[in-house]
């Protein structure tokens, strides 16, 4: 008895890989329809992952901007630091909560920084748009160890000198090292380029925060940046600020804080790409099954053919279907394969929460590669499942005649 089931199993094995091979000769004789039909595939998947990569960009340039030790306080109810004001008093009194952790010369490791947004007009053209210039203070740069001089030299404490992001730098006029900007009714030298990787500080300019304050007219700061002491202590440290009367100010990990700003544009983009994806997915599905059903038409005997030498009426749906599933899986990994060069781009777009500018380059992850093959499977089976039914259901004995 185990003998005859051992042998119904391997026929069953050899019918199905039988019936593999049978489709893939298929596409293989009908090699141009099946390349303009994966080719169909192929761009909406590229779409698909091109949206997916562009969202992706944007959220890790965001967080990865933050630091989980490091705390960013901001105006109770602010979106951005851009919104936020904290006055000297309310500075002062962050600066002296125990969780600050201390610098080596005996100081909290603790920065106040003013951020406000200036117009600056792009190189090779007039188009203006939107720029943060960030006051910055003693700790700043030792608060995000990302950002590295690169070339020229820090500015002098007290003067009109400031340091331009390297996106900055490449994007806008007036941002190399040795030009002037004009902004604050100042003239401020750039004396410096650093860069910040992949990160929203890669598109700021950084000077003096007094001197900056001065020049803007503000007497409050946009924010409070400090490292924790223990990162185990941001819960006891946000309970206390949050809840303490003469403060008006709200904690954020600054993780979660860039997170938050990435919040808005990532899902402007997700809906956006889900409707591309939706139109364009309809007319490569359409083109599928035209496909398929010419298939079927022009393969009528053949079914008819496989059906008398005993392959049942299963079988010939999952013929059909491995077809259509295969036709969309190779345009699913062409199209992700063009969408991986999108990698090599770097773009710019206005950071919704701030309204500013922000360079950011496309991501390829494994979500992404495992989603959009997914996706390219799912479109060839439902552009074949119908003429996959049409074929199973077809009579042995017309099927011959049509021969």
């Amino acid at each position: 008895m185990s003998v005859e089931v051992s042998s119904e199993i391997l026929n069953n094995i050899q019918n199905m890989a039988n019936l593999v091979s049978y489709s893939y000769r298929n596409l293989w004789t009908r090699r141009l329809t099946t390349i303009l039909t994966a080719s169909g595939m192929a761009l909406v998947v590229f779409v698909f992952a091109a949206v997916l990569m562009m969202a992706a960009g944007l959220r890790k340039t965001l967080v990865q901007t933050g630091s989980y030790d490091n705390v960013v306080v901001v105006r109770k109810g602010s979106q951005s630091e851009v919104q936020s004001g904290i006055d000297r008093n309310q500075a002062a009194i962050i600066e002296t909560q125990p969780e600050v952790a201390i610098a080596q010369n005996g100081q909290p490791l603790l920065a106040k920084e003013m951020v406000v947004l200036i117009e600056l007009p792009k190189r090779g053209t007039t188009e203006p748009a939107n720029v943060v210039i960030r006051g910055v203070g003693q700790f700043s740069f030792k608060l995000r160890p990302q950002a590295a001089l690169v070339s020229g030299r820090m500015p002098r404490p007290g003067s009109a000198e400031i340091l331009a992001g390297l996106s900055i730098a490449k994007r806008f006029t007036g941002a190399g090292i040795g030009e002037l900007l004009r902004f604050g009714m100042r003239d401020w030298t750039v004396v410096g380029i650093f860069d910040a990787g992949a990160t929203a500080y890669s598109s700021e300019i950084w000077g003096d925060a007094d001197q900056l304050m001065q020049a803007f007219r503000r007497n409050v700061y946009s924010s409070v940046l400090f490292k924790l002491r223990d990162p185990s202590e941001f819960s006891t440290f946000k309970e206390r600020i949050e809840s303490e009367p003469r403060l008006t100010v709200e904690a954020k990990r600054e993780t979660k804080y860039y997170e938050d700003q990435s919040e808005v544009m990532a899902k402007f983009l997700r809906i956006l790409g889900l409707t591309l994806t939706v139109i364009f997915s309809i007319g490569a599905m359409i083109g599928a099954m035209i496909t398929m059903y010419a298939a079927v038409a022009n393969r009528t005997g053949e079914i008819g053919t496989l059906r008398a030498l005993g392959f049942s009426r299963r079988s010939v749906l999952f013929a059909f279907l491995m077809e259509s599933m295969f036709l969309g899986l190779t345009g699913g990994l062409t199209g992700l394969f063009f969408a991986s060069f999108m990698q090599l781009i770097t773009i710019s777009t206005m950071n919704w929460q701030t309204f500013s500018e922000l360079a950011f380059s496309f991501t390829m992850t494994a979500g992404i590669v495992w989603q959009s093959v997914l996706f390219s499977i799912v479109m060839g089976f439902i552009g074949g499942v119908l003429p996959a039914f049409r074929a199973a259901r077809l009579n042995i004995v017309e099927a011959l005649r049509a021969s």
